[in-house]
This record gives C-alpha cells, structure tokens and sequence, in this order.
C-alpha cells in the first residue's frame, strides 16, 4: 500500500472536471488540492462543459409548447501555483472561475413562452477567483492554512417571452448589465497527511463574498406608463406610476456564498488510492433582486427576483486511481449533488445530477504530467417558474464534461 511521492502527487492534484456542474451557479468547486502538493508545484487546466437542457412550457396560452436546447456550452480555465518557502511554512496561488452561468433560449416566432421578436431569454454569469494562501507545517503531518481571496463578479441576462407576464405588465423586454466589480473574502483550514500510505485529509472553509455592483436596467414597461389605475380606484383617472421604470442606473447586492470542502484520500493497495470530496455550499435563502426588476414584478401583485435558491447544495466526488507505471495511471469516479432547490429559475432549469468520470494521466518524467477525463452527468429534473408561477417543465437532461491538465514540479 506504499506508493512512491509522485505516485501520492498523481491523485492529490485531481482531475479539472471533479465539479464542472452543480448547484445553483456552483462550477469549479473552489478546490485548493493543489497547495496540499509536497514541494514547490504548478499546475494549469481547463474544463469544457456540454450541456442539454430542454423540456415543455408551462405557460399560460403555450402550454405544451417543446423547449429546445437553451444551455449553452461553459468553458472555464484554473492555474495554481504552490512554493515550499521553508521547512515550515508554503505560500500558494490559485486562480479560478468557481461560479457562472451561459443560456440562450431559441426565439420561436413572435411570441413564445421564453421568446419575443425574434430575441431568446439569455443570462451570462462570470466570476473569478484569486486566492493567495500561507501554510504552517509544524511536522510532516499537519498543515494549517490561511489567506484572503479576491473576487470579481459581472453578468448580462435578457427576460424574454410570455413566462414573464402578459401585456401590459410584462416583464418581457427586461434587460440588466452587471460591470464587473470586485469583492474580498477569506479561506482557512487545515490537512493532516501520513505520506508513507498516501493518507490525507483536509477541511477547507471560505467565507461568504458580498459584492455591491453597479447595473444598468431597462425595462419596456415605459411604454404603458399611463394605463395603471390608482391603488384602491379600478375605475378612477390613471396614475402614471410607471413613468420612471424604463431604465435604470443602480448597485445590486449579490452574496456569493460560503462553502466547506472536504478532502480524503488513502491508500488501499499497491499503487491504488480511493479518494473523496464532500462539498457544502450555503445558497439557502441566496437572492439577486435588482431595484428595477423589483419595482415592476410589483405591480404584478409579487415581487420577483432575478435568480434566487431555496436549500443548500450538497455534493459528493467518490472515486479510486491505480498506477500501472511509471508513465500511466487513470480513476474512475462517481458523483452526486443536490442541487439547490426545486421549483428553480428559468435561468438554470436542473436540480442536481449523478455523475461517472474517466480521467487518465501520462507522465513523461517524474517532475511533470499530463491529465485528461471525461464526464457524463444525469440532470435532475426540474419545475422553472417565475414569480412563483411554474413556466416549464425540464426532464431527462444530460451534460458531457472534458478536462484537461497539466502539473509541474520544480
């Protein structure tokens, strides 16, 4: 059950497409498994993800209408960096994407549930990440690590079709551009390791990240500014209540959340290691509610966010890797995830998956490899609704993940 240093460094660094697909706008799985590597290290990937999700509307006069395909292909890049400062203590680097989202909804003619005038519904999330972290190694067996992570968030995401109301007090036609703005937060935690069996585990926190940025909304609801009865009057003179709801400039609060991974792995016979995460990611009560969105779902009679979730996420990576020489090595692996609650918005209509990954690695010399895999991942299904109105049902749905990496030890 001993394996060689960089027979442990094969499976420490895991494959870039462990998460690739989760709850909520959960992607990269924030993993800091590379600062866990002996030595000084480097290591850069990226993950490609392929995903198919329709389903059938739920909408008032479309009902039945067939959903085509409206998730687009994710690509997402991480690069890490390690360095063995002293005996005692390792300063680390990484960079990735952990949360985003890329959808367009087919335009289906002049009006359908998630269409109007020839435009699709779209949402386009991206985040980065970068997390500067310092270990104290007080012996060979355990590791304590701290470090502050910046965080960049910016999105565009366009309503469109009858799911967002009828006329006149559709939310149809509503549009918001995010700028990208940057926010701090912090990660702590901490490994214990016997090298000599490839026995490790670690228990990594971060914190939750709370970013105000600028947005720029417009809304076509300008457009029947004087057609709103007075509050209590059905039938007395209009009110022109929405005169100053076609566009806006403001800040919207989006708290990305706090998380815990942890990591295991152990040696199980010659030159063969069964590995684990477990990944908990609180998006229990998460809700991005611009001020315009929010004035004009209101005089719909409820207030409507723009993407929010009702339970945590929950996940599991499960797998074993055998080394069959020096060169060749591969795992296989089987995933689970919650999700984060069902009925779901529009803008991601899934709840979960189950997954089974492949991933091999060839190593030229001892001092640097190549990483390949592949993912297959079961959606769950899902009710999308919008103002807690069910709009589509999306059953059956699947996605292929493909990652590639490459690790160097200098």
């Amino acid at each position: 059950m001993k394996l060689k240093p960089i027979s442990a460094a094969i499976f420490l660094s895991t494959l870039p497409i462990s998460t690739v697909f989760a709850g909520g706008l959960d992607r990269s799985g924030q993993s800091i498994l590379a600062f866990l590597q002996s030595g000084n290290y480097a290591e850069a990937g990226i993950s490609i993800l392929d995903p198919d999700v329709s389903g059938t509307s739920k909408t008032q006069d479309f009902e039945g209408e067939k959903i085509s395909d409206m998730a687009d292909d994710y690509t997402f890049v991480n690069a890490a960096i390690k360095v063995q400062a002293t005996d005692k203590v390792s300063l680390g680097l990484i960079y990735d994407q952990p949360y985003g989202a890329d959808a367009t909804y087919s335009a289906n003619g002049v009006l359908s549930s998630f269409s109007q005038a020839g435009e699709g519904t779209s949402v386009e999330v991206k985040t980065q990440n970068l997390t500067a972290l310092i270990g104290y190694q007080p012996n060979k067996n355990w590791n304590f690590y701290v470090g502050p992570v910046w965080q960049t968030v910016e999105a565009d995401i366009k309503l469109r079709g009858r799911a967002y109301g009828a006329a006149p007090l559709t939310l149809s036609g509503y549009n918001i551009k995010v700028d990208q703005e940057e926010a701090y937060g912090w990660l702590a935690g901490f490994a214990y390791q016997i090298p000599e069996i490839a026995l490790k585990a670690a228990v990594t926190y971060r914190s939750e990240i709370k970013h105000n940025a600028k947005s720029h909304e417009t809304t076509g609801l300008a457009a029947v500014a004087n057609i709103i009865p007075e509050a209590g009057h059905p039938y007395s003179p209009y009110k022109p209540v929405l005169a100053t709801l076609g566009s806006r400039e403001d800040t919207v609060e989006a708290v990305t959340p706090q998380s815990v991974n942890l990591d295991l792995q152990t040696g199980i016979a010659s030159n063969t290691i069964a590995f684990a995460n477990i990944r908990w990611v609180h998006w229990d009560q998460f809700a991005v509610t611009p001020s315009l969105l929010a004035d004009a779902s209101s005089l719909r009679g409820k207030k409507q966010n723009l993407i929010d979730y009702s339970d945590d996420q929950w996940s599991a990576n499960i797998g074993v890797g055998h080394k069959f020489s020096d060169k060749w090595s591969a795992t296989t692996s089987v995933g689970w995830d919650s999700g984060a609650g069902n009925p779901v918005t529009t803008l991601g209509p899934t709840e979960g998956y189950w997954s089974l990954g492949l991933g091999a690695q060839y190593s030229p010399a001892e001092n640097y490899f190549i990483q390949a895999g592949v993912k297959h991942l079961w959606l769950g299904d899902a009710t999308a609704q919008t103002a807690g109105n069910p709009v589509g049902e999306f059953t059956d749905n699947n996605a292929w993940a493909y990652g590639m990496k490459i690790g160097y030890r200098f």
